[in-house]
Formats: structure tokens, C-alpha cells, sequence
């Protein structure tokens, strides 16, 4: 019977990070600590050793980092991956004979009871080991032996104790005996976990959104040329990545007019991601953005400046797609045979047909895919944003993103999928590196400090990469609408401050607000309709202080990570403050007024072991917006903060 051939004593349980019963990976990046916890506990009262055990891509055996105990039962290990890729790691515990003993030993001799078996014993142990020794450390425990056996009146030891325990007080035995374990009894934890490994940029960069064709002149639309000249004036303001919409040829069977009419007008432009005409598909070019050795030239352009250029992966397409006649079977179809167009209540997209994921034909339509992906991956792209991710099939996505990183590590795909939060956690536990988040909707003190709490603590944290887009072609929050150049002043910190990724759209250094009607968050005279030529050299538009935000963020290791986030009080509800620190020392504190209409002014109460700076010492705050320096004494400090120069981001030394 089965009960009766079971071996072992030790349990493994409540590992951290682990998703879903092992089901899919956590996430890190190149360099981090990845921490892992767990308890450890076994029937009897014997003690234990444990390591975390784990595997990098092109590791031939496995490496073992210690694992110490915390508190009831709960341990601790972790280590540093040095290359991107995917880590397999497990845990593994034994029962430690050796400090059992010693610990037994050290009770006896305290309680001044006869050692002379409890020596022998102690002997046995280390006389079992040596043979795994190496010569030096086996000549110490040999010593020790020898020292365990003599009779006790030829060696001085420790008042009050037997000298012949000295060994198992001496902490070069103990450390040859840990190196060297006695593993017989050993549980090592199952399923082996996996990490995925990925560069810097995963989880830590600034991005600009913008339409190309929109960087002609008035009623002449742009190229990959004209908008190459727009490259370093986004590379000065401080971005990483530069985000494309759809760049593919659009279709004119339903193209849609200027704000979103249904009966387009003589040269209106259309939707981007209206995809495909009789010019090309999802691997081609609108022809008057230029040729594909055009937008490699882009590419090559933002590279040697320090961007990465990210595209629009949006799998739909106009009537007018190549696949429209070449798989009508990928298509949703109305009774009367006829290719049904897309709807998002009360939405509708008639210049768009949506793909079905369940047509029969699947291996061809996801081969496709890859297809497409590859292909731009060839020209120079490893960002993809992704849209509306859920609406398609989980799992071609969390096919296609293991394929793909498999053979590429460094792709980034980030998820556009504004939805339930079910779905957007599951999206990025299948693959996505980054997601789109709640931000825009979360305004005030209650909502965010609640909202980052929940990324930042819960488990969420080991996979789920936040981007906080300020903006984009489709969100003009209302506050944005209403609160003027003191909401995007404001809803910048927050964006830049709180979270590593953060994105926002052009027009945004504009203050660009003007919505289609009151109650939408659709823009007048939307760029996603028309071109929209801009003079980014207006007197007065946000570009300074955008440059001195993301100067900031780089400046700062410690606004690189997410989970360090945490906040300070605040005794008025319209100013908030949170902090980042990092192990190298250097501390964040921002302060926020979050009203664009009225100054405030409030005190905040500055935990000092969130910023890791001892009790009593004045703190050095350095304003790294004005330059200003101030010093703070005591825990308590007053604030004003004027909705013009809405944010105090201090370098706190203490």
C-alpha cells in the first residue's frame, strides 16, 4: 500500500514566487535579486538546512544559493541572473544531523550532564563526512575528532563546560560541515518553478506615442523621413521608446471620415487600424509613409539615438485586406453569408472585420501571425504593443510570445487590453512582458494609493508590469479635460514616478484637451481620423518639464523598480506622498498636490525606515525640480504645493 512505502519528513510549502501551482512564470530582469520564500517544516524535532537551486538558459548543472530561516517556519534564498532568458529553480531541504546534534550537545553540556556518548556520537557524524572533504578543511575536522575523543584532562577548554566540546563551538567546523552536507533524507520541492529573465527595458522605460503621417505639412501627409526628423527632438525630451499605430496600407471600403464619421470625405486619410487594401496586408507599408528601406532607415535612425521603436500589432483588418479574399474563413459571417465587422457596444467599426479565432483553419491563421511577426522582427522590431490582446485567443498568444522569445529573449510585447481584471492579470501570466493599467481612471489619493498597493503587494508583483500611459489617442480623462497645464504637470509625476514604464501621446506637451462632447474621453478632431500637423515648438508647451522628469527617472535607480513603492501620510486628502528607495542607498520622496485648481498645503508625517535613514538625524531634501535644498527636522514637515509647480520630488539624504 502506498502509504506505507512513503519516505521523508519535511514539508515544502507556500512558495513565493509561484503562479497558479507553477502554471506559469514570475518575472525579473537581468541583475535583480529574485527572492524566494517558503516554508519549511518537518514532523520531529530535528533541525534543517535548505538552498534554492536554480538553472539559467546556458547553465550546464545547477547552482545552489543558502536559504535561511526567518520566522515560523518561513525561509528565505535568492540570487542575481546574469543573462535574459528563462531560470528553472526549485528548493531543496534535508534534515540537518549535524546541527541537530550540536545543538543537543550544547543543551547536555549546559545542564552538566555526562557527554561521553553524545561526543561519540558527534564523531561518528563528522567521521561520515569526510570522505567529500577536500584535504585542508578534512585535516580541521580530523583535528576535531580527535579533539571529541581525548580524555578530557589533557585539553583547557571553556569554564564551565567540558573542553571537549570546543569543536562544537568552533565556527570553522560548523562552516566545513555546512558546505558539506549530509543530504541523505533530502526533499527537494515540485513542479521546478520557472523565472523569465528579461532586459532592462522590460520593465523600465519611458515611451512617446506618435502618427508618423502626421509629420508633414498641413494637408500633406508625413513619411518615415519627415517623422525621422521628429526622432531627436523625442530623444532630447528623455524617451526610450517610440511607439508607431499601424503603419500598414489602409482600406477605403468604409473608411471612416473626420471624427469618426461613416462617409469619408475626398482625402480623408482614414483609421490605421482599418489594415489592408489592395496595397498590402499586416507586412507591408502604406506607400505614402514610404518603402520598407525607408522605415529601415527610421529604425536605424532611432537607434543611433538611443530609441527603440515599438509597433502596433493589431490583428484585424479593413475589407479590403488580402485575407478578405484569400481566407474569408478567418472572418466572423453574418446569416446571410456576408463578413461581420467589428462592435464594442455602443462602438462600432465598420471599416474593421475582426478575426476568428475558432475557424477551422487555425494552424494556417496562427502560422500566419508568426508569420507577420517575424517578419518585422527581421527589420530591426523586438516591441510589439499589442492591441486589444483580449479579445483574441489566449492561447495563440501564449503560443506565439513562447515561440518567439524562445528563439528571441529580448522582444518586449506589451498588452493593450483595457478589461476586467481577471483577464488583464491572465494576459500577462501567458507571456506579455507589460500591460496597460487602470491608471488613467485612478485619480485621487484613495484610488491610487489603493491601486498601487494592490500592484505593488500583492501577487501581482511577480509578473504583472504596470505601464502607466498618461494618454493615448483613445483616453482623454475627464480630469485631463478640466484641470488644464496643472493636470498634466500632475498626471505626469504620478505616471513617472510611480511606476518604471510610463507612456504618453503626442499632443500631451501640448495640453492638448479638447474632447469630441462633454462625458466622452474621445478627442476633437482625433489624429486617429485625420492628420494632425503640430508646432512642438510652441512658447510655453510641457517639453521642459518633461525633459526634467525623465532626466530624473534615469538619474535615480531606484525609480526603476515598481515594488520599493510605498507611502508616507499626508494629513490632507488632496496631497499625497510616497517614496522609493533603493539597497545602493539613494531615496526618493514626491510630494503631490493633486488639485490642478487651488494650492495646498497640509504636514506629512516621513517614515524613516521606508527611506532606510536612522531616528533623530535631520534629513537633506533636495528638490531635484527647483534645486532648492531644505532640512527637515523631526519626522514632521509642512508642505505648500501651488497647482503650477504642483510636485516636490526630493533626494532625501539623512
Amino acid at each position: 500500500m502506498k502509504q506505507f512505502t512513503k519516505r521523508g519528513h519535511i514539508v515544502i510549502e507556500r512558495v513565493e514566487p509561484e503562479i497558479d501551482c507553477g502554471r506559469f512564470r514570475a518575472k525579473a530582469v537581468v541583475g535583480d535579486r529574485v527572492e524566494v520564500t517558503c516554508d519549511i517544516f518537518r514532523d520531529g524535532p530535528a533541525l534543517m538546512s535548505a538552498v534554492l537551486r536554480y538553472r539559467g538558459p546556458s547553465d550546464s548543472k545547477w547552482q545552489e544559493a543558502p536559504m535561511h530561516h526567518l520566522e515560523n517556519d518561513r525561509w528565505y534564498g535568492s540570487f542575481r541572473p546574469t543573462e535574459i532568458g528563462r531560470y528553472r529553480l526549485t528548493i531543496e531541504a534535508w534534515p540537518d544531523s549535524f546541527e541537530t546534534w550540536r545543538r543537543g550537545l550544547l543543551k547536555y553540556a549546559e545542564a552538566g550532564a555526562d557527554l561521553e556518548a553524545e561526543l561519540e556520537a558527534g564523531a561518528l557524524l563528522i567521521e561520515a563526512r569526510l570522505k567529500g572533504v577536500p584535504a585542508a578543511p578534512r585535516s580541521v575536522l580530523k583535528d576535531a575528532v580527535s579533539r571529541m575523543r581525548a580524555p578530557s584532562a589533557t585539553i583547557s577548554g571553556a569554564e564551565g563546560l567540558d573542553p571537549r566540546t570546543a569543536p562544537m563551538l568552533s565556527d570553522e567546523v560548523l562552516t566545513i560541515m555546512r558546505t558539506h552536507p549530509d543530504r541523505s533524507g533530502a526533499t527537494a520541492y515540485r513542479p521546478i518553478l520557472e523565472v523569465t529573465v528579461e532586459r532592462e527595458r522590460a520593465r523600465f522605460g519611458a515611451w512617446y506615442e506618435f502618427f508618423p503621417r502626421s509629420t508633414g505639412t498641413p494637408n500633406r501627409h508625413g513619411t518615415f523621413r519627415t517623422a525621422a526628423t521628429h526622432l531627436p527632438r523625442i530623444a532630447e525630451m528623455g524617451f526610450d521608446v517610440i511607439y508607431l499605430p499601424p503603419i500598414h496600407p489602409i482600406g477605403t471600403t468604409n473608411r471612416k471620415g473626420r471624427n469618426n464619421t461613416l462617409t469619408a470625405s475626398e482625402g480623408d486619410v482614414g483609421s490605421p487600424w482599418a489594415i489592408g487594401s489592395t496595397e498590402g496586408g499586416h507586412d507591408a507599408v502604406h506607400p505614402d509613409l514610404g518603402t520598407i528601406d525607408d522605415f529601415d532607415e527610421f529604425v536605424s535612425e532611432a537607434d543611433r539615438l538611443g530609441l527603440e521603436v515599438a509597433l502596433d500589432f493589431a490583428i484585424q483588418c479593413s475589407p479590403d485586406h488580402p485575407w478578405v479574399k484569400e481566407h474569408p474563413d478567418w472572418f466572423h459571417h453574418q446569416p446571410d453569408g456576408s463578413i461581420k465587422y467589428a462592435e464594442n457596444p455602443p462602438k462600432k467599426y465598420q471599416d474593421i472585420y475582426p478575426i476568428n479565432f475558432d475557424t477551422e483553419d487555425r494552424e494556417g491563421l496562427w502560422s500566419e501571425l508568426k508569420r507577420i511577426l517575424d517578419f518585422w522582427i527581421s527589420h530591426g522590431i523586438k516591441v510589439f504593443r499589442v492591441d486589444n490582446p483580449h479579445t483574441k485567443s489566449f492561447h495563440f498568444w501564449e503560443w506565439v510570445i513562447g515561440e518567439l522569445t524562445t528563439e528571441h529573449p529580448d522582444l518586449i510585447f506589451l498588452s493593450e487590453a483595457f478589461t476586467k481584471p481577471k483577464v488583464m492579470r491572465y494576459l500577462a501570466k501567458l507571456g506579455f512582458t507589460q500591460s496597460y493599467t487602470y491608471f488613467t481612471w485612478r485619480n485621487s489619493k484613495s484610488e491610487l494609493t489603493e491601486y498601487l498597493t494592490e500592484l505593488t503587494t500583492s501577487e501581482m508583483r511577480h509578473y504583472f508590469r504596470p505601464n502607466f500611459f498618461a494618454n493615448t489617442p483613445d483616453i482623454l480623462h475627464e480630469y485631463l479635460q478640466v484641470g488644464g497645464p496643472p493636470a498634466f504637470k500632475i498626471r505626469l509625476v504620478l505616471a513617472a514616478m510611480m511606476s518604471p514604464s510610463y507612456g504618453i501621446y503626442s499632443g500631451y506637451e501640448l495640453y492638448e484637451n479638447t474632447p469630441v462632447r462633454h462625458g466622452s474621453e474621445e478627442y476633437l478632431n482625433s489624429e486617429k481620423f485625420e492628420l494632425k500637423v503640430r508646432d512642438y515648438s510652441a512658447h510655453g508647451s510641457l517639453v521642459p518639464y518633461i525633459r526634467k522628469i525623465n532626466d530624473i527617472r534615469k538619474k535615480n535607480p531606484a525609480l526603476a523598480e515598481l515594488t520599493n513603492l510605498r507611502f508616507h501620510t499626508v494629513d490632507k486628502d488632496n496631497l499625497i506622498a510616497f517614496s522609493k528607495s533603493s539597497p545602493a542607498g539613494d531615496s526618493i520622496l514626491v510630494v503631490l498636490n493633486l488639485n490642478p485648481f487651488n494650492w495646498e498645503e497640509g504636514t506629512i508625517s516621513v517614515n524613516r525606515s521606508l527611506l532606510g535613514i536612522e531616528p533623530g538625524r535631520p534629513l537633506e531634501m533636495h528638490d531635484l525640480i527647483t534645486d532648492a535644498t531644505y532640512t527637515w527636522h523631526g519626522d514632521h514637515a509642512y508642505v505648500r504645493l501651488d497647482p503650477a509647480e504642483p510636485a516636490h520630488i526630493f533626494q532625501v539624504r539623512g
